[in-house]
């Protein structure tokens, strides 16, 4: 899938652009050091497998830097869930419809494979308070929490959201 959003370009990801996707992973100040690491593993299979165990969209400005990437795929073992396992924005594209676009993008993708429901975990910590409010923008549900999860005090929430197709 390729698209152009005002200057904005989404596409596949290539291997060349590993650099750029640590840099942003970095640079969004959130991430744990075991996180970035698992951000470049994620990446790494998406863009050497396309759509085996991950689908990839990046999103890039008009001079063909990349500002944002997001990975996602198919639930294993679940009737048409899918997994987002990654998105991160350049800081400086915050609030600019990057994240946006990425998302809309891969529920189209989503939906199209005939995904029905997307689920999203993340992080309780109030350094996250923007992420979470970034997905409740998107009509994403706050549908569990598991406390203490990545640490003492910071729990596991997990937001939800069904998909449908336009003419089902």
């Amino acid at each position: 899938m390729t698209a152009t959003l005002s200057l904005l370009t989404l596409r596949p990801p290539s291997p060349s652009d590993r650099t750029r996707v640590a840099e942003i992973v970095r640079a969004t100040g959130v991430f744990r050091a075991q996180e970035e690491t698992i951000a470049l593993e994620v990446f790494d299979s998406a863009v050497a497998k396309p759509g085996v165990d991950y689908h990839a969209l990046a999103a890039y400005n008009e001079l063909a830097i990349l500002q944002g990437f997001t990975c996602y795929g198919s639930t294993p073992g679940t009737e048409a869930t899918w997994d987002l396992y990654w998105i991160a924005v350049d800081p400086a594209g915050h609030r600019r419809g990057v994240g946006r676009a990425l998302m809309d993008a891969a529920e189209r993708t989503i939906a199209l494979a005939n995904g029905r429901l997307v689920v999203v975990e993340t992080s309780s910590r109030p350094d996250y308070g923007p992420t979470r409010a970034f997905y409740e923008a998107l009509a994403y549900r706050a549908t569990a929490r598991i406390p203490d999860f990545y640490a003492a005090g910071d729990d596991l929430i997990v937001y939800t959201k069904r998909l449908v197709l336009q003419g089902r």
